[in-house]
């Protein structure tokens, strides 16, 4: 019976991280990270780098425990989404609003009183962004539900740099920028590889209410679009010449990939340019690091 009980307490426990998205809030955390880290020209404060990315971390699980109770109903109508905790009535609606409520309440309080009030409000207005407008209202009723919906999730990096200097600065935007023009290629490219479901579940993303063709073209021209963004790092002189190579051969490869799905002879292309478009934000905010620390004066 004891052992039954500790199984029934470790399950528990993981269907509450799994109500924060854990691996979506670590790529927001990492950029986030950057962001501060490209804020100033040595290291931050060590207390910043660790309660603001808390208080970020926090906030954001809050707004992805909202996503599950919300979306419930959709979920348990997707294979992708099928299992989780809220949808499958391992936590209860009334729980997972609890435990958002708690996880938003001690983001905010850290980034108020350890932070700055800047940050926090940022952070707040990202949060409802995403929980709010974006799940609440966007996501059901417009094909550019995730174009709209995708200043929220590109707040991060933003808020990284609010933290350590207490200002907003165009360098900063530049950082959410990058990530809001990387948002709809990045999801659509699910979408496509997803497109059925989304329609069982009556969710209106592009490849459903415009058709596949028309989103892998518009898949391929905001990737154009990203590849343009993200050279303005190097020519606002934020960021020095390994950035740019970097940029430039990352981009490349995200437009190959944009190119195998509008060419439709690979059937597996939607995923594979979903997981390349991962590795692109990461290796990009990663080369953004080393040029700051080993190149850009």
């Amino acid at each position: 019976m004891s052992s039954r009980t500790a199984t029934l307490g470790r399950a528990r426990w993981r269907d509450y991280y799994e109500l924060t998205k854990p691996r979506v809030v670590m790529l927001m955390i990492l950029t986030s990270v950057i962001g501060m880290l490209l804020a100033v020209p040595a290291a931050p404060p060590l207390d910043i780098l660790v309660l603001g990315n808390l208080g970020i971390a926090l906030c954001a699980g809050s707004a992805a425990a909202v996503n599950h109770l919300v979306d419930r109903h959709v979920d348990i109508r997707m294979a992708r989404t099928s299992q989780r905790p809220v949808a499958r009535g391992r936590i209860e609606p009334q729980k997972a609003l609890l435990f958002a409520l708690l996880l938003g309440c001690a983001g905010m309080s850290i980034l108020l009183a350890f932070v700055n009030s800047l940050t926090a409000w940022l952070t707040l207005f990202s949060l409802l962004g995403y929980a709010v407008v974006y799940t609440l209202f966007l996501k059901r009723a417009t094909p550019q539900n995730i174009v709209i919906g995708g200043i929220a999730g590109a707040a991060p990096p933003l808020l990284g740099w609010t933290a350590v200097t207490g200002e907003l600065h165009g360098h900063g935007l530049l950082l959410m920028l990058i990530i809001f023009a990387w948002t709809p290629p990045h999801f659509w490219a699910l979408a496509v590889h997803r497109r059925e479901e989304y329609a069982k579940a009556d969710i209106p993303m592009l490849p459903v209410t415009h058709g596949v063709a028309y989103t892998k073209l518009h898949i391929l021209l905001y990737t154009f679009i990203l590849l343009a963004v993200s050279l303005l790092p190097f020519a606002t002189a934020m960021l020095g010449w390994l950035y740019l190579l970097g940029a430039v051969t990352l981009g490349l490869g995200f437009v190959y990939w944009a190119v195998e799905m509008l060419r439709d002879k690979n059937p597996d292309a939607g995923m594979e340019t979903f997981k390349y478009s991962i590795i692109y934000l990461m290796s990009l905010f990663c080369i953004m690091l080393l040029d700051h620390y080993l190149v850009a004066v």
